[in-house]
């Protein structure tokens, strides 16, 4: 008869397998970048002293006390050598927090840290915190903004589905404590906001996206850029778009920042999603954009259509049919790390060279915004081609 202890032997033996076990490459592809075989956290990935009580005496029949719902929209960064993920841990209540996972080589062998991070309550407390962008500044900072969502006191009598958000703003030296900072102040809602690594022009630059609601984005028309002159009392006074949503595209409902964009000696790498409506409900895809060196709000390469879009098993969680991304790693050789999350249920990674992604951008041609401007510029291509490789 198993015992107890055999039966706790045996959970962390299971859980040491799923962390221990190597990531494969998938075969094929684009040629942009690489997609990996297995997930690389999941709700399986947290600790079993997290999710079980492990006395016998309290919990007899081995059951799971605290329950791990999904592993989603993490940020990243290169820490002490290591690969770190912020991710967003949902828990079965609903409620997210925020936990490191740490890898040596960014790809497999993701394991948390002991104890999720205690972040300090804002003036006003938040019921969730989720989707934390982590930009290691020239100030010194590392900074983290996060959407902080409150039931909107507002909403009719009964009504338990509106909310509120803004941003939340944190900061810390080594990742374990944090310093609360006020929430962005802004005149719209604010539920994606990605501070930039440099000043520009002594200010604090961030990617905004106004919405006029919880969901809808309305009049917000894209991602936005605005400038402030203090992160310890941040305040949205003026805010431009920088990359436009438009009709019939894959982000004619919302697009959003990813990470905090990529400096590259051809200009700013930037890492996005896109949301579309169809039959399913909302589709949310990665895109790519490229703004100038001397003016991070001049847009400079555009390729038309998505980045990476779900696939597979990708497509299928929580919330189908969605990509997301706020997190990415850059080495000193130029390798790209993409942390990205599908159907807000588990987080995957795919690599790439920042040379590529580059030659993505710049080279990758628009979207011509009509079928006949489509089939013009694939017109283009096959003449290209053929004069090339006659069949």
């Amino acid at each position: 008869m198993e015992t107890f202890s055999d039966k706790v032997k045996r959970l962390f033996q299971e859980h040491e397998e799923l962390i221990t076990r190597k990531n494969e490459p998938v075969e094929g592809g684009n040629g942009i970048f690489t997609r990996y075989k297995y997930p690389v956290v999941t709700a399986a990935h947290a600790p079993v002293f997290w999710r079980y009580d492990l006395n016998e005496d309290s919990n007899p029949y081995l059951m799971e006390r605290i329950g791990i719902n999904a592993t989603l929209n993490s940020g990243a960064i290169k820490w002490n050598g290591k690969y770190l993920m912020m991710i967003r841990v949902e828990g079965a209540d609903r409620k997210s927090f925020f936990a490191v996972a740490e890898s040596p080589n960014g790809i497999d062998n993701f394991r948390f840290w002991d104890y999720p991070v205690t972040m300090p309550e804002d003036l006003i407390p938040a019921t969730n915190i989720y989707d934390m962008r982590l930009t290691a500044h020239e100030d010194g900072w590392i900074y983290g903004i996060f959407c902080a969502e409150r039931h909107d006191d507002n909403a009719p009598l009964g009504d338990l589905s509106s909310a509120t958000a803004t941003a939340g703003i944190a900061r810390t030296k080594d990742l374990k404590n944090w310093e609360r900072l006020p929430d962005l102040k802004s005149r719209s809602q604010q539920r994606n906001v990605v501070l930039h690594p440099e000043f520009v022009d002594g200010k604090y630059a961030l990617y905004t996206r106004p919405q006029d609601g919880f969901i809808n984005a309305g009049s917000g028309g894209g991602i936005g850029w605005a400038l402030v002159d203090d992160m310890t009392h941040a305040e949205v006074k003026e805010e431009k778009i920088i990359d436009y949503r438009y009709y019939h595209t894959i982000k004619e409902v919302k697009n959003g920042e990813g990470p905090h964009p990529v400096k590259t000696p051809k200009g700013w790498l930037h890492l996005a999603h896109g949301v579309r409506a169809c039959a399913a409900g909302l589709r949310y895809v990665l895109y790519m954009y490229m703004t100038a060196l001397d003016d991070p709000t001049k847009l400079i390469a555009a390729p038309g259509g998505y980045f990476m879009a779900p696939v597979g098993e990708e497509r299928i969680g929580d919330v189908s049919n969605v990509l997301f991304t706020n997190g990415w790693i850059v080495d000193e050789d130029g390798k790209v790390f993409i942390y990205y999350a599908s159907s807000d249920t588990r987080m995957h990674v795919a690599t790439s060279t920042v040379d590529k992604l580059v030659d993505y951008c710049m080279n990758t041609p628009a979207d011509g915004l009509s079928s006949f401007a489509s089939v013009e510029t694939l017109k283009k291509l096959i003449d290209k081609n053929l004069k090339i490789w006659q069949h």
